[in-house]
C-alpha cells in the first residue's frame, strides 16, 4: 500500500504487516524508521492502520483455513470462484504453488496464476507452463496424488514453498490386513502426554468435544469424523489417550475396513500429532 501523510513531517504505511513511519523532512531518506516515533503512537490514523493490519492478519488466517479444508477433502472448486479471489493477496498467497488438477487427473501442476476468465496457468512435471481451462479444479489431498514423490522432488528443485501443508503433509497408508470387525485403533491407548491437551489440540486445528478430539473429512460423498478419546484431570500433570475411531457424522461408527484413504490418513495424523508416538498401524509417507 502507499504512504499516508500524518502530521507535518511523517508518513505511515503497513510494512511487513506492521505500522511503519518515515520522515518527510528535508533530510528524509525515504526509508522506514526503525521504530514508530513517540509523537505518532497515539495518533488516530496510526490506530486505524493498526486495526487494518489486524484485520488483514485475520483475513489471511481465514483464507488459509478455507483452502486447507479444500485440500483435506479434495473438493472441486469452480474456476470462476478462483478467478474472483485470486486478486486478493490473502487468497493468492495461500493458493500459489499448490498442486492442482484440471480435467485430466493424471496431469498435476503447480498453480502459478489464474486469469480473469478462470483459466489456470500451471507448471507441470516437465517444467512447462501450460494453460488449463476446466470448469472446476481440485486441490488434492497428497494421499490422492500417485506422483507424490516426483512432485515433492520437483518442488524442491524449484525451491517451492507452499503456505498450505499439501505436498509435505504427513500421510498414513491404510494397512491391507485389517480385521473386518475392528472399529478402533489402540496403538495410542495409555499414552501419557503433557496436560492441557485440549488447548494444544485446538492450537493444532482439531475440534474438542467433551473427552474427544476430532477432525472431519469430506470423502466419497459423506462427512467422516475421526475421534480420539482422552482422559485429562485438571490437577494432573499428564493426560492419557484412549482409542481412535471413525464414524459418519450423524451416522454409524465405521469398521476400519470401511474407512477411506483420506479419512484414515487424517485420523492417524491427528492421533500421532497429539501423542508424539510412532504407530505400527499404517505407514507414514
Amino acid at each position: 500500500m502507499g504512504w499516508l501523510p500524518v502530521g507535518d513531517s511523517y508518513e505511515i504505511s503497513l510494512v511487513d504487516g506492521r505500522v511503519a513511519a518515515r520522515s518527510t523532512g528535508l533530510r528524509a531518506t525515504g526509508r522506514p524508521l526503525k521504530t514508530l516515533p513517540k509523537a505518532l503512537r497515539d495518533d488516530p490514523e496510526v490506530d486505524r492502520l493498526r486495526q487494518l493490519a489486524q484485520w488483514l492478519d485475520r483475513h489471511a488466517a481465514e483464507c488459509l483455513a478455507r483452502i486447507d479444508a479444500w485440500v483435506v477433502s479434495s473438493l472441486p472448486v469452480p474456476t470462476g470462484l478462483l478467478a474472483r479471489v485470486w486478486p486478493d493477496p490473502g487468497w493468492q498467497d495461500a493458493l500459489r504453488d499448490l498442486v492442482v488438477l484440471g480435467d485430466d487427473p493424471a496431469e498435476p501442476g503447480f498453480l502459478r496464476d489464474v486469469t480473469d476468465t478462470g483459466d489456470l496457468r500451471v507448471v507441470n512435471l516437465d517444467g512447462e507452463t501450460v494453460r488449463l481451462s476446466p470448469a472446476s479444479a481440485t486441490l488434492p489431498h497428497p494421499v490422492r496424488l500417485p506422483d507424490l514423490t516426483d512432485l515433492r522432488e520437483f518442488a524442491d528443485e524449484l525451491d517451492i514453498t507452499q503456505r498450505i501443508e499439501q505436498l509435505h503433509r504427513g500421510i498414513w497408508s491404510k494397512p491391507t490386513d485389517l480385521k473386518d470387525r475392528d472399529t478402533t485403533i489402540t496403538d495410542f491407548r495409555g499414552t501419557a502426554v503433557p496436560n492441557r491437551l485440549a488447548a494444544r489440540a485446538a492450537t493444532l486445528g482439531f475440534r474438542v468435544s467433551g473427552s474427544q478430539i476430532r477432525c472431519r473429512v469430506w470423502e466419497a460423498g459423506r462427512t467422516v469424523e475421526a475421534a480420539m478419546w482422552f482422559n485429562e484431570d485438571y490437577w494432573d500433570s499428564e493426560a492419557t489417550l484412549g482409542a481412535l475411531s471413525w464414524s459418519v457424522v450423524d451416522g454409524p461408527t465405521l469398521r476400519l475396513t470401511e474407512i477411506g484413504p483420506v479419512a484414515w490418513s487424517e485420523g492417524m495424523r491427528m492421533a500421532t500429532a497429539l501423542s508424539g508416538a510412532v504407530t505400527k498401524t499404517g505407514e507414514k509417507a
